[in-house]
């Protein structure tokens, strides 16, 4: 079995998967599990293990079922009545052009929202949310602003942009997993930098995980897509 196809397998399982996006970028190595496999102890792993903000990598189709904006682009239009959002304007991103995130959230049966037990609530109703995404049923079951990040890929995915998010969403198309990913950035212990990717293998070694070079994942996904028939 490829590395590539354990990784499909451990996300089928519910089981961690670790992503580097690619040298020259942002070169950090991410941890994910599937959203619907988030349990308080999933999360805990992410809180302590990675270190990083937790989040949930959204399928850019389930973006657009829930109407999700990116908060990039609210800024820039709410930021007549707000000056200050105007001079906040992400134009010197080092490694991309544009940032995935979106809104958070809090399920509405969270408490505080930010405890272990609280996180996995909003991510797992989120994950069987997308399973059949509509806004309606979007705003009975969660509030925001919240303590859950969203992050959602862009439309052509890896053709258009090879951030973790997208990176996520591939993969999870490739594992036939639901479109959505909980996951956090690994840091290293003096939390000045991310954990070195051979750090980051050495923890994959430790807990029988699996560690993806975001470059086999594209790979992987354009080959999947050439062979995907083309509609009329």
């Amino acid at each position: 079995m490829s590395p590539l196809e354990s990784a499909c397998r451990a996300l089928r399982d519910g089981k961690f998967v670790l992503l580097y996006d690619q040298d020259g970028r942002e070169e950090e190595v991410d941890l994910f599990v599937a959203a619907e496999h988030a349990t308080p102890e999933a999360v805990r792993t992410l809180r302590k293990d990675a270190g990083g903000l937790v989040f949930l990598a959204v399928d850019p189709r389930v973006g657009h079922a829930l109407e999700l904006p990116f908060l990039q682009d609210l800024y820039a239009e709410d930021s007549a009545r707000h000056p200050v959002l105007k001079r906040l304007i992400p134009n010197d991103i080092k490694y991309d052009t544009r940032s995935s995130f979106s809104l958070t959230i809090n399920h509405r049966e969270t408490f505080t929202g930010i405890t272990d037990n609280d996180r996995s609530l909003t991510i797992t109703r989120f994950a069987e949310l997308a399973r059949k995404p509509t806004v309606e049923e979007f705003g009975r079951q969660f509030r925001a602003p919240g303590h859950v990040h969203l992050c959602v890929g862009a439309d052509k995915l890896l053709h258009q942009r090879q951030g973790h998010t997208e990176i996520a969403v591939a993969l999870a198309r490739l594992a036939g997993e639901d479109p959505v990913l909980a996951g956090c950035e690994m840091l290293a212990d003096t939390g000045g930098r991310a954990l070195p990717k051979a750090d980051a293998l050495r923890w994959a070694e430790k807990h029988d995980a699996v560690l993806l070079d975001g470059n086999d994942v594209q790979s992987a996904w354009l080959k999947l897509e050439a062979a995907m028939p083309r509609s009329a």
